[in-house]
């Protein structure tokens, strides 16, 4: 019997093409970082540990096309991603590593700093966390006296549209951390951080509960896809 061609898989072993391309690839990243990929690129480099003897080129412009960018994909929920062509667990696993360890790395760059002297800081980590969420999510910043971050709180997931929030609730929380002062965050899945009335009656109350027990409110920040929006910048507050 001929020897099978090298370019197709013998029992489990790699072919020499995608072994070739895969060091290629990973010697140009470890040479020019991240600037050196484009975002098809750097997400073959994270499926090559998911999918390792196969070409996941077309995979990863597939989740390009269907998630819009690199951060669309790493973010996308479960369910969606699921309904690409080539996704399973392995997949889904490493993308959420990803995630994972991006969220972690912003928020290590605002906890326990000083906030309002690291604002850019701070809204990169909102954007980090929740631009690309396809529900709304509601948190809380918490912060000591010198305007420290002491705590950073989910208070409630809702619907692509609206989320419960209760006022009492979150200024109840604020006494049990010891903190001063806070700042509210949600995210629009819309894109669009335009407040709503809702949005704007919720911040009044919050502010209301606030001021009943010394409490500061800071801000009340709405993260869309590609900006925000701040209600102390805006006149809200």
């Amino acid at each position: 019997m001929d020897e099978a061609p090298a370019t197709h898989p013998v029992a489990g072993k790699q072919p020499s093409y995608i072994r070739d391309h895969r060091a290629r690839l990973r010697a140009r990243f470890m040479t020019g970082g991240a600037a050196a990929v484009p975002d098809y690129e750097l997400l073959e480099l994270i499926l090559f540990r998911a999918i390792p003897r196969r070409d996941v080129k077309p995979l990863a412009y597939a989740l390009l096309e269907a998630f819009g960018d690199f951060n669309g994909a790493i973010t996308a929920p479960e369910s969606r991603l699921r309904e690409v062509s080539g996704v399973g667990d392995a997949v889904i696993v490493e993308l959420r590593i990803v995630e994972a360890a991006a969220h972690r790395m912003a928020r290590a760059k605002v906890m326990q700093k000083h906030v309002l002297s690291g604002w850019d800081a701070l809204l990169d980590y909102c954007h980090t966390t929740m631009s690309h969420r396809q529900t709304e999510q509601f948190r809380v910043l918490y912060l000591d006296r010198k305007n420290t971050l002491i705590g950073d709180e989910d208070q409630g997931q809702g619907t692509v549209d609206h989320v419960p929030v209760y006022p009492r609730e979150v200024a109840k929380r604020a006494l049990e951390l010891n903190a001063s002062a806070l700042i509210l965050v949600h995210n629009h899945p819309s894109g669009d951080p335009t407040p709503s009335q809702s949005d704007i009656d919720m911040t009044h109350q919050v502010n209301a509960a606030c001021g009943a027990l010394g409490l500061t409110l800071h801000d009340h920040l709405i993260i869309g896809k590609s900006r925000e929006l701040s209600f102390r910048a805006e006149g809200y507050l």
